[in-house]
């Protein structure tokens, strides 16, 4: 196998699906929780008549509609990439997997292709009541699409429901598939955080609107949701999390031993707040600890015992330090949005929010927040995964292409090279509409909840536009 410097044409291949596969989870998570805004706003403008949910629905639809098609995009590039860099995998895996994603397409994403032409420029063109439901339907569409993406990536986690045959892979029970052991817990986890990945993008702005002296009605409205939805599911995500790491215990130990940095599985494990793994020593340096913590957050006892690394050969250990790092740096996060969540709450209740601009400037610029800890906790769990692209059936290194070093460094480097400036551009015109703001549309143009635009006020509103 070739190799440069240390990187053979595996690794490589790992590599260029990383980069892709972050930049494209990017732009789901977002529409997935902005498409759910975007409904609740809209339901709320139909039943309550209040305009400025009227004007936030159609600001934010903007920038679904680029976030979208940013992420339908890198998406096709990604599925590409399974047919040149990892044709092994689609080879051995494709029977089982490759239905998975077939039904995506017909369920969720004709789904959304449906109705989204509605959402997008139907404002006034359709009765206020279709309008609504396009957008539900649409929402309902974006978690869809998150149901089946997660089944089948839960079933290379934790593969059920089938047979081997000649070394390939057959389907012998979709139910046992699609709901295998690992998804329940890994679909909730994902959709409460893209909830919490827009939420604290929607908080963002408004926050900016709200030190501006801007939108002041619109602003407040962003800010009390986005508060309120961290304030319940950031707990409910920790909570979550604990059922999630119990199933990841059961079927992956391997990951969680790299989770806690834990080698010595005959002793009860302490929680590790921070070290320096070595895995050539089997041992952490500079590692400051709490005693006996570990078993109790991870076996629910206090002298509780679980699996160390030093139990598993070295060939199937996952990587130690980036699983470990990557996994304090998402509950880190984690922590953060739950303080953000109860401050700002506190300050709502009490009547001084809008006089908190100690509280506010930093929180206009905490929209990376959810992106960066989305990013952190795929890390972890694909990066944990490893050495298996499949656990337990198909390892990484059995499932690439026979294909050279150089071409898959050439099409990496022109991966990143089109995916910067096309996703520059796309980050820019969203930066760019979130600083223009939601603008209030004219009285004699607007819609009330149950009734369209009269043809005069379509005719005035187009002229206008």
């Amino acid at each position: 196998m070739e190799t440069l410097a240390g990187i053979d044409t595996t690794l490589l291949a790992r590599v260029q699906f990383a980069f892709t596969i972050a930049f494209h989870i990017i732009f789901p998570s977002f529409t997935i929780g902005l498409s759910a805004f975007i409904a609740t706003l809209e339901l709320r403008w139909f039943y309550s008549g209040k305009q400025h949910f009227h004007t936030l629905a159609r600001f934010w639809t903007k920038i679904f509609a680029v976030s979208f098609a940013m992420g339908v995009v890198s998406g096709i590039v990604m599925e590409y990439q399974i047919g040149t860099n990892w044709s092994r995998f689609a080879e051995i895996i494709g029977n089982t997997l490759g239905p998975l994603f077939s039904y995506e397409v017909l369920t969720a994403f004709f789904l959304e292709a449906s109705f989204l032409g509605i959402m997008l420029f139907g404002w006034n063109r359709f009765p206020p009541c279709l309008h609504t439901l396009a957008s539900v339907i649409v929402a309902f569409g974006t978690m869809l699409s998150g149901f089946w993406i997660l089944s089948a990536n839960s079933w290379m986690h934790t593969p059920a429901g089938f047979a081997i045959e000649n070394g390939i892979t057959y389907p012998v029970d979709w139910s046992d598939i699609i709901f295998n052991p690992s998804f329940p817990y890994r679909f909730t986890h994902m959709m409460i955080a893209t909830y919490l990945t827009t939420s604290l993008v929607v908080l963002a702005a408004g926050a900016r609107y709200m030190v501006q002296g801007r939108f002041e009605v619109e602003a407040r409205t962003m800010v009390h949701m986005g508060l309120g939805m961290l304030a319940v599911l950031a707990p409910l995500q920790a909570v979550v999390g604990d059922f999630h790491g119990l199933n990841t215990l059961k079927h992956q130990p391997a990951k969680i031993a790299a989770i806690e940095a834990h080698w010595d599985g005959s002793e009860p494990a302490a929680l590790v707040l921070f070290a320096w793994p070595d895995k050539e020593a089997e041992r952490n340096h500079a590692e400051i600890a709490i005693p006996n913590l570990g078993s109790l957050i991870i076996t629910h006892d206090w002298n509780g015992r679980f699996k160390g690394l030093r139990d598993f050969k070295r060939e199937d250990r996952p990587p130690v330090a980036p699983v470990f790092f990557m996994f304090r740096l998402m509950v880190g996060l984690g922590l953060l949005m739950m303080a953000i969540g109860f401050i700002g709450v506190f300050l709502w209740w009490r009547k001084r929010l809008h006089l908190a601009s100690w509280f506010l400037r930093p929180l206009s610029h905490a929209w990376p927040i959810g992106f960066i800890a989305l990013l952190a906790g795929w890390m972890v769990t694909e990066i944990g995964r490893q050495p298996w692209i499949a656990y337990g059936v198909l390892r990484t290194a059995d499932a690439v292409s026979p294909v050279t070093f150089g071409s898959v460094m050439v099409s990496l480097v022109l991966f990143v090279l089109v995916y910067f400036v096309v996703f520059s551009i796309g980050i820019w015109y969203i930066s760019r509409l979130i600083g223009k703001g939601p603008q209030q549309i004219p009285a004699d143009q607007e819609a009330l909840p149950n009734r369209p635009l009269s043809a005069a006020q379509e005719t005035t509103r187009e002229a206008a536009t």
